[in-house]
Order: C-alpha cells, then sequence, then structure tokens
C-alpha cells in the first residue's frame, strides 16, 4: 500500500499563477512588467537579431573594407547518401523525387549529394553536384550519377600548378650572363678618355 507522501512526492509543486492588470498596488498592474510604450509592450513581441530600433545598426556604423566571396558563393540543398535508399531499385531521382520525399525544402537551389552512409540500390541520380566519395558509391552500386542537363556527370580536370618559365637564353644574354653550356665573354677595358686641352689664357691688357 503507497503512503500519502509516496504519491505527492512525484506530483509536480502547486505553483501559484501570476495575476496581472489587478490594479496598480498589486505589484503587476497597469503596464504588468512591460515598462511603457513602444514594440516591447504589445502582444506578440519579435525584435530581429541585429535591430536597435531607431538607432543606426552597428553593422552600418562599422566601415566597409575588404573584399568577401560570399556574395559568389555556391549554394546548395545537401541531400546525404544514405537519404536515398528511400527510393525503389531502379528509381530516377531528381528534385521534384526529393521534394516529394521531404528531402530538401525548394527547389530554388540545386542539390548535391553527400558520401554520408552507404546505398544499397540501382539509382539513376540526376544533382546539380556530388561529392567524390557519394559518386564513387552511386557507380559501385550499379547506378548511375546525371548532371541537371541529364548528361554523365563529370568532374573538372585539376587546374595545373603555375610553374615560372625559364628565361630565354637570348634574355640571359642581353643580361651579361653566359647560357648554359658557353664560357662567359672576357670583359674589354673601357676606352680611356681624351685629355681634355686647358683653355687659352686671355690676353692682358
Amino acid at each position: 500500500m503507497s503512503m500519502l507522501h509516496e504519491i505527492t512526492s512525484r506530483t509536480p509543486r502547486y505553483k501559484k499563477s501570476q495575476r496581472k492588470g489587478r490594479g496598480e498596488s498589486s505589484g503587476r498592474g497597469k503596464t504588468c512588467g512591460r515598462g511603457n510604450k513602444g514594440a516591447k509592450a504589445r502582444v506578440g513581441k519579435y525584435v530581429k537579431r541585429g535591430h536597435e530600433h531607431g538607432q543606426t545598426p552597428i553593422f552600418r556604423r562599422f566601415p566597409k573594407r575588404g573584399f568577401s566571396n560570399d556574395d559568389f558563393a555556391n549554394r546548395f540543398n545537401v541531400v546525404n547518401l544514405e537519404d536515398l535508399n528511400l527510393f525503389d531499385d531502379g528509381a530516377t531521382v531528381d528534385v521534384a523525387a526529393l521534394r516529394e520525399a521531404g528531402l530538401v525544402p525548394n527547389d530554388h537551389l540545386p542539390v548535391k549529394i553527400l558520401g554520408d552512409g552507404a546505398i544499397s540500390k540501382k539509382l539513376t541520380v540526376v544533382a546539380g553536384w556530388y561529392s567524390k566519395s557519394a559518386h564513387e558509391k552511386i557507380t559501385a552500386a550499379g547506378g548511375t550519377a546525371q548532371n541537371l542537363k541529364g548528361e554523365a556527370f563529370a568532374f573538372p580536370k585539376p587546374k595545373k600548378k603555375f610553374i615560372p618559365r625559364e628565361k630565354p637564353k637570348k634574355a640571359v644574354a642581353a643580361e651579361g650572363e653566359a647560357p648554359a653550356g658557353e664560357k662567359p665573354a672576357a670583359e674589354k677595358p673601357a676606352a680611356k678618355k681624351p685629355a681634355e686641352s686647358p683653355a687659352p689664357e686671355k690676353a692682358a691688357e
């Protein structure tokens, strides 16, 4: 048989509700603890991040310097490879199918497939981009990875590392250095300037 203190110990403690707007002497009367007028005194208040009301916000007061690539970044709706196991074997997985399955919120951005997890079904995946591991796993499972045009997806060729060229032999010779395999030419002695004749003296008056 349960004792009374064992039953009441599991129930939440009684918390007296706060009564607001019941006269100025009640402690929560008139403005009900919300201060005076303004946006924060209204029902359903919401202040977005960085909003400073009438004051000029700090991101506008600071000077703008430098350059950022953020405006030119490629943005994607990301889908992991293991989520594609929801589809039937042999299905075509594109943006419309991913939206219907609830894997992407909209079709405003292209889809990027990441290689997290494993895939055991043969699928035809149509996406904007793939990680290298995801591309390998899709093709290893017998599926195909296509770009947005319906063509086989191919990663771009790696850029060649810049290697400065050696100076041509003519430019090296012009600077006074001997080309490779040739002996440096002997330096000629500088020609002496002719001695200047002394100026004739003025005749005495």
